[in-house]
């Protein structure tokens, strides 16, 4: 579907990379698009090695990245949610960075630019007609807002930790030092294990705060992809922000207007698209969710939506309520109770069913990819805007 380019390529003119983690950039190795011709190649600030507002933010990936592949190295049993933790800082993250720091650009012929909240597309160097591009997240600032001014004392505590359990760790994997009782060293095993989990988590939470976030004005249609960016309750300066927060605060007047188009975030999570999540009272993301996607007055819905998801290691992804609360919000929905029992498929074999999906089933939900695969089993969903 992508045109020609001349001598036998496709052509891709913008390519983004929202964020560093697996799911995001695995595939874009220059080997598969050998036979693409790149145009230009985007990503977050807190991707670039040297960016000197993400210094301790960079200090906190690198202490992750190391222990998960310790435990890796080490074949610790881990529940599927941890193993999938680990996989995310995998050798193969490397090669992908590579890929699209040097690889990429040197194969067309072209510098990737690293981006931040404010930056259009003519900043950034592409012409365009009747569209513009906006990057409403992250901030350029990346430790202020999505780490925080306590970054500082949590790193040193765990740099603490860390030297305290390799001074005493053996070199086998799983064996007891002798300068330790084995009781002691199974009670430091297990703190260590707790925190380098809580500080890679922390590290997930940031590294998708920092996602690419993206609002496309085309023809007076307003689209917005927001990568894996999560909400917090509130904004709070200086501390460690959910970027749709922190959007809200910076970018109002972009934010502040409702869609005709939303990529729903990270797959679906409870944590990724603003709502009111049980509370009976407003809030600031529930503010943004009525800005955005505001509930029809009257007559039927007009914006669209769609999600790329599967219920796999993490439990609630996606949060059916939340896509149950959504499908009140956009025009594209689908019964999935109703759509898989038409088609012979029985609903109640869908993954953790009783669990996560029984109670909201029957409520109208976005199209979401991994229903949409039972059903016409195509890997992706289709959806059209009228200019």
């Amino acid at each position: 579907m992508l045109p020609d380019a001349g001598g036998g390529k496709k052509r891709i003119d913008l390519l983004v990379a929202t964020h560093q983690h697996e799911d995001h950039i695995k595939g874009l190795d220059p080997e598969v698009f050998a036979d693409i011709k790149i145009g230009n190649i985007w990503m977050n600030v807190a991707m670039d090695e040297n960016h000197p507002q993400a210094g301790r933010s960079h200090k906190l990936r690198g202490f992750a990245m190391r222990a998960m592949r310790g435990f890796a190295e080490q074949n610790l049993a881990l529940s599927p949610e941890l193993q999938e933790m680990v996989a995310m800082y995998g050798i193969a993250n490397d090669g992908a960075m590579e890929g699209l720091r040097t690889g990429l650009p040197e194969a067309n012929g072209i510098e990737a630019k690293y981006v931040h909240a404010g930056m259009t597309h003519d900043d950034l160097g592409i012409k365009l007609q009747g569209a513009k591009i906006t990057v409403l997240s992250p901030e350029n600032d990346i430790d202020h807002f999505y780490l925080g001014a306590e970054a500082d004392e949590t790193l040193r505590g765990l740099s603490d930790a860390t030297a305290e359990f390799q001074a005493r760790a053996a070199p086998a994997a799983n064996v007891a030092p002798t300068n330790i009782s084995a009781a002691d060293f199974r009670r430091l095993q297990s703190r260590m294990l707790s925190n380098a989990f809580a500080f890679a988590d922390l590290d997930g939470k940031v590294t998708n705060n920092t996602s690419v976030v993206l609002l496309i004005e085309w023809k007076g249609k307003r689209l917005l992809f927001v990568g894996d960016a999560e909400w917090d309750k509130k904004f709070k300066e200086g501390k460690s922000n959910g970027a749709w927060n922190t959007m809200w605060n910076m970018r109002k007047k972009l934010l502040n207007k409702p869609l005709d188009f939303l990529k729903i975030g990270h797959h679906g999570s409870e944590n990724a698209t603003p709502w009111l999540d049980g509370s009976e009272t407003e809030t600031e993301p529930s503010q943004i969710l009525d800005a955005i996607l505001p509930i029809p007055a009257r007559g039927a819905a007009k914006a669209k939506a769609v999600v790329s998801t599967a219920r796999k290691n993490y439990k609630t992804i996606p949060r059916s309520e939340l896509l149950a609360v959504l499908g009140e919000r956009v025009a594209n929905v689908r019964n999935y109770s109703e759509a898989l029992q038409e088609k012979g498929l029985d609903p109640r074999k869908l993954p953790l069913f009783r669990d996560f999906e029984k109670e909201f089933i029957d409520s109208p939900q976005p199209f979401r990819t991994d229903c949409e695969l039972l059903l016409t089993e195509k890997l992706f969903v289709d959806v059209e805007i009228e200019p």
